[in-house]
């Protein structure tokens, strides 16, 4: 099994609704990688966006070992993972336990095109902190999470997807204003333009040498309207069965009627 590289081809492996779960997919090598990366792109997001960056003193060496195996050279007097994240499509997390602990933390990202969150706000944070704010994951996910961390092997990769819905076709989405301010345009009659599907392509591997987990995330965004009819129609059937919470979070309440409302006309 394989997952695509773009909204359409995601969607159908992403969860419809209900219940969170990990969802994963065995990936073969040539899979994992966006094979033809917009590096001028890359560059300018992060140029536009330094905060991305953010690095503790324990993500040299895997950092240095993430490099290589990208073959991407890096300079002594440079740090890795950044350089790392300019040469591929995805933004790129490393996670690993401290010594005397039993948690995997933060240690590392390099993100040009965040999903509503801020590397600067969870650096250094373990795992179940860094995932908090998402409705249900204690109670649903976490307890599997921590085990399939645990379990990962060298060698393996795996990867899951998602969908958001944003009131911007922009790579780097930082909601600032309350959803029924940012969705206050959509209606049903515009919500193919308006409204815009957002998807991360999430990928897991160990480091073999360090022993650190990498966390990949290509984003692929495109307008409602684009996708294929059968997309459209499981995200109007996906918005209202959102876990409890988890629609808040999303602002779903603000977009959701719009949304129902055009999928119903294809």
């Amino acid at each position: 099994m394989s997952l695509g590289f773009s909204v359409d081809t995601l969607l159908p492996k992403a969860r419809g609704g209900g219940q969170l779960r990990m969802g994963l997919v065995k990936l073969e090598e040539h899979q994992w990688l966006q094979p033809a990366p917009d590096l001028a792109a890359r560059a300018a997001g992060f140029a536009d966006w330094p905060e991305g960056v953010q690095l503790t003193p324990e993500v040299d060496a895997p950092g240095r070992e993430l490099a290589a195996m990208l073959g991407v050279p890096v300079g002594f007097d440079q740090v890795a993972l950044p350089e790392a994240a300019r040469a591929v499509h995805e933004d790129l997390c490393l996670l690993t336990k401290r010594e005397g602990e039993e948690v995997y933390r933060l240690i590392g990202a390099a993100v040009a095109w965040p999903s509503d969150w801020r590397p600067a706000e969870k650096i250094g944070l373990p795992l179940r902190a860094l995932h908090a704010p998402i409705a249900g994951y204690e109670e649903q996910l976490a307890t599997g999470v921590g085990r399939f961390m645990e379990t990962l092997r060298p060698g393996p990769i795996y990867a899951r997807c998602n969908w958001f819905i944003a009131a911007t076709g922009d790579r780097r989405w930082l909601p600032e204003r309350p959803p029924l301010e940012a969705f206050a345009h959509v209606t049903p009659e515009n919500a193919g333009e308006t409204l815009f599907v957002r998807s991360e392509r999430q990928t897991l591997r160990r480091l073999p040498q360090t022993g650190a987990i990498l966390f990949g995330i290509g984003i692929y965004v495109e307008p409602l309207g684009k996708l294929s009819p059968a997309n459209i129609a499981m995200l109007g059937k996906a918005v209202q069965t959102l876990v409890s919470g988890e629609g808040d979070r999303r602002g779903a309440s603000a977009y959701a009627d719009s949304l129902i409302g055009y999928a119903a006309t294809k």
